[in-house]
């Protein structure tokens, strides 16, 4: 017999034994009236849809959001782009009547169980994600365990990110995403401040600073100079930079190691060339003296 069933035959046992008991219930009781409260304010103030899409039209025209809007990592030899979780959480600010976020159900074993969950308070459709977080993060010499639990908290909130985002995406009419998305490529290529030149060298000089990816290992990725780089391109490379800067993706998923070898400077061959003819001599003579010394006279 389950404990629902012996709970129900027996009623005593359903009830709190303990102080323990008697706060967690208070507690259930205190977020089900939060919740009945929202769907209740909810439909009360429904939303307006054209007013919604307006404000989210609005809200791209911003740069500093049109400029982490985009996300972008290759993937089987071809590029996977799509809204990155800034704009998924402007889009919902936004679209209103909401209730979105990440929680942490339970630590156990070194791991977070957490949840992220998206729901509309009008329609009620709702999407959600149960996902396991270990507390341990890659370096180069392996795995890292976290026992911080700032460090901890962090890491659920980052693997959390892209759950979240699938979700309110999921939510979130599809057409009202891709005005969205447009808008904001939009605002990158109108309303970008500076010439385009002096955009993409300060780009390419952060990704030398940050991420020690030379211009050359760039215009490899791209084939051809940057010279040539249009606006699409300078967008192209925003993107990038979020997918790094989120974790999306690692630098060497765009710009593998064996380019960066490659990369060899003009002085350098010529260096080495000087070295090659210096060593190239003659040792055909005796003693092992240069050809051009023995043959002089003899005093």
């Amino acid at each position: 017999m389950s404990n629902l069933a012996e709970q129900f035959n027996n009623p005593q046992m359903g009830q709190p034994q303990y102080q323990g008991g008697a706060l967690a219930q208070a507690s259930a009781s205190r977020e089900m009236e939060e919740v009945k409260g929202q769907i209740f304010m909810a439909k009360q103030f429904p939303r307006n849809v054209f007013q919604a899409e307006q404000r989210v039209l609005d809200t791209c025209k911003r740069p500093a959001l049109a400029q982490t809007a985009m996300y972008s990592y290759p993937k089987g030899g071809t590029k996977v782009t799509g809204p990155s979780i800034r704009l998924a959480e402007a889009i919902a600010q936004n679209w209103g009547n909401l209730s979105y976020g990440i929680q942490e159900l339970e630590q156990r074993n070194g791991e977070s169980v957490a949840k992220a969950f998206c729901w509309d308070l009008e329609t009620n459709v709702r999407q959600e994600k149960v996902f396991t977080v270990k507390h341990a993060i890659g370096t180069k010499k392996g795995l890292k365990q976290l026992t911080d639990p700032r460090d901890i908290y962090e890491k659920v909130a980052n693997d959390g990110a892209r759950r979240l985002r699938s979700c309110i995406l999921g939510v979130i009419p599809g057409d009202i995403v891709d005005k969205a998305v447009l808008q904001c490529t939009e605002t990158l290529a109108g309303n970008s401040k500076g010439p385009l030149k002096d955009r993409i060298a300060s780009m390419l000089k952060g990704f030398k600073d940050h991420y020690r990816v030379t211009q050359e290992m760039v215009e490899t990725k791209f084939g051809y100079n940057a010279d040539s780089f249009s606006e699409y391109d300078y967008v192209e490379l925003l993107n990038i930079a979020n997918s790094l800067k989120d974790g999306m993706s690692k630098v060497e998923d765009w710009f593998p190691k064996d380019d960066a070898k490659k990369q060899s400077s003009g002085l350098g061959a010529d260096f080495q060339a000087q070295v090659d003819s210096k060593t190239e001599v003659k040792t055909d003579a005796p003693n092992d003296i240069p050809v051009e010394q023995s043959e002089l006279p003899l005093e």
